[in-house]
Parts: structure tokens; C-alpha cells; sequence
């Protein structure tokens, strides 16, 4: 059986690592070892904050909701169990839109949810 030497396809790993580190500050950038450590971190950082970002997303539509609601006379909490009260099913991400982009359909909306409570 012949020989097996890993330089080419330690080369090839390193050029690889070192490819996906570039842009980054310093030594992290042109260092195997230091960008080998880097990219592993920041692929937990890109894991956890993929989770992160649907909960960050979810606080912004319901200030952006509660903003829209008190300029009716009412709280989010109220508008909320109004809409769960009315039987009405609109999610967090299209009410926020709606408060935005559409005042009238907004207006309607917590006009329902004030009579289903």
C-alpha cells in the first residue's frame, strides 16, 4: 500500500478556513489557528442568534402594535383579548404592518376587539 502524506489536503482545509475568515480584525484573518477558533465561534454566535432574531422581531411588532393602540384609547393587553374575545386571528407580524401602513383597517380592528370586550 502506498503512502499517504496529508500536506496537500491539510492545504486545501487551511486555504478553505482562511477563505471563510476573510474580513475578519487582525491575526483572525491570516492566522489558520486564530481563524480556525474564530469561525468556530462565530457559527455559534450565527446559531443562537438565528433563534434570537424571532424573539427580538416579536417584541418590535408588539411595541410597534402598542404604539398604534394607545393612539385609540386602549393597551395592548386589551386590544389583544378584544381580538381573542372577537374571534379574529391576525398575527403579531400583520397587525404590526396593518398599525403601520394601513390606519384605517387598524381603526376597524380595534374598534372590534373594544366591542368583544
Amino acid at each position: 500500500m502506498a503512502r499517504v502524506k496529508r500536506g496537500v489536503a491539510a492545504k486545501r482545509r487551511h486555504k478553505k478556513v482562511l477563505a471563510q475568515a476573510k474580513g475578519y480584525y487582525g491575526n483572525k484573518s491570516r492566522s489558520f489557528r486564530a481563524a480556525n477558533e474564530q469561525l468556530l465561534h462565530s457559527g455559534q454566535y450565527a446559531f443562537r442568534d438565528r433563534r434570537a432574531r424571532k424573539g427580538e422581531f416579536r417584541r418590535l411588532w408588539i411595541q410597534r402594535i402598542n404604539a398604534a393602540t394607545r393612539l385609540h384609547d386602549m393597551s395592548y393587553s386589551r386590544f389583544i383579548a378584544g381580538l381573542n374575545a372577537a374571534g379574529i386571528e391576525v398575527d403579531r407580524k400583520v397587525l404590526a404592518d396593518i398599525a403601520v401602513t394601513d390606519a384605517a383597517t387598524f381603526t376597524a380592528l380595534v374598534e372590534q376587539a373594544r366591542a368583544a370586550l
